[in-house]
């Protein structure tokens, strides 16, 4: 039995040029502070860490490859530490085991973060618990919160030392913005770390 597909993949696209459109309007300011302060901590011997679950969970192997590696290809430069305390799957399983899955990534900060260094705490909601415990050891270790956030930033928006939420209640949509951030503080550090190679000739 044939149906007519309804689905219109036009209104998906409105949607995130509306989301991003309100992200302009609303959290530029706020996205070019953390940069900053992103490329600060680089600048001063830190590492940047990153955590999330799901679709946070690859955008934090994302952003993590973006830094270490390159983002630019035509920008040959120095790799920048990074880390995703998402990606290996022995920790997680053996912590989600052992410890509860709640603190596999609390128990990453605790096992290669240092004062100085920076975790990058991604979640759509804003209330994923590992992510909160990630964001309460770091906090003992006096490393910075950067919360990459959506909807109302849940309880890690007042957790987080900074904040940006993605004005949006839709999974999907906030993901995509993330990425979006994320591409830009990749950016905003290459140049700000890296000068020279962005000398106009």
């Amino acid at each position: 039995m044939n149906q007519e597909l309804n689905y219109k993949a036009s209104s998906a696209i409105t949607e995130s040029i509306q989301v991003k459109t309100k992200l302009l309007e609303q959290c530029t300011g706020q996205i070019e502070t953390i940069g900053k302060k992103l490329a600060n901590a680089l600048q001063k011997g830190g590492k940047i860490l990153l955590c999330g679950n799901g679709g946070s969970a690859a955008d934090s192997q994302h952003l993590a490859a973006e830094l270490v590696v390159r983002l630019r290809s035509q920008i040959n430069r120095k790799a920048i530490p990074a880390i995703a305390l998402t990606v290996d799957t022995s920790i997680l399983t053996a912590g989600g085991n052992d410890i509860g899955f709640e603190n596999v990534f609390a128990r990453g900060v605790e096992a290669y973060g240092s004062q100085g260094d920076v975790l990058i705490a991604i979640s759509t909601s804003g209330n994923s618990e590992n992510v909160i415990r990630a964001v309460d050891e770091a906090k003992k270790r006096k490393i910075m919160t950067i919360g990459l956030l959506g909807g109302s930033g849940g309880k890690l928006a007042s957790q987080c030392d900074e904040s940006v939420i993605v004005p949006s209640n839709i999974t999907a949509r906030i993901q995509e913005s993330h990425i979006l951030i994320g591409h830009i503080w990749c950016e905003m550090i290459e140049e700000i770390l890296f000068p020279e190679l962005f000398l106009k000739k």
